[in-house]
């Protein structure tokens, strides 16, 4: 008799087990939602998808800058600007400082950023380094140091590889121009 119990409660909880693969009603799949195949066409506003990487990515095997060693501070800070501070230059530096840094350094580059603990929200992060102002330690780092900062990382601040080069001068210039310095030379 026992063993009549168990094949029946076997019986009853293999069954409920396989509920969804034979009901539409219950537990539906994610096998069953629409799907795009890879390689599949695709339209997207009357024409077809060509599956385009997103604006802005930077393609695998990009030529990176001429610091390969980020450890070595002395080659980061003597490497120069190779973009001047035009218009577009800083109008791309704010656009990309506002993506990257303004959750941190806040938008006025205080140091009062959503995640840090000064900033409106309280965020977890304590000691943000404000990058403008008199006090801040940006109005004496060279370019170069400023560009490695942000490529490499520094401290608790996490690396930036995924901005392109042009894009990480473009964010030095705006923040040279938040503190009012047109460019630190290289030391």
């Amino acid at each position: 008799m026992r063993d009549l119990y168990l094949l029946g409660a076997l019986l009853l909880t293999s069954s409920i087990g396989c509920w969804e693969q034979w009901s539409n009603d219950w537990f539906p799949q994610m096998k069953w939602q629409i799907a795009v195949q890879p390689f599949e066409r695709t339209m997207h506003d009357g024409k077809v998808d060509l599956f385009l990487p997103p604006e802005g990515t930077v393609p695998v095997g990009a030529p990176g800058s001429p610091v390969m060693n980020k450890l070595d501070e002395a080659a980061q800070s003597a490497l120069p600007n190779p973009r001047p501070a035009t218009l577009a230059s800083l109008e791309n530096g704010r656009v990309q400082y506002g993506t990257f840094c303004a959750t941190c350094h806040g938008a006025t580059g205080a140091g009062d950023g959503a995640v840090s603990m000064l900033g409106p929200i309280q965020g977890p992060f304590a000691a943000v380094l404000p990058i403008t102002g008199p006090g801040s330690l940006v109005r004496v780092r060279s370019d170069g140091h400023l560009y490695g900062t942000i490529r490499y990382g520094r401290r608790r601040m996490p690396a930036y590889q995924r901005i392109d080069e042009d894009s990480r001068w473009d964010i030095v210039n705006y923040v040279r121009y938040m503190n009012g310095q047109k460019g630190v030379a290289a030391k």
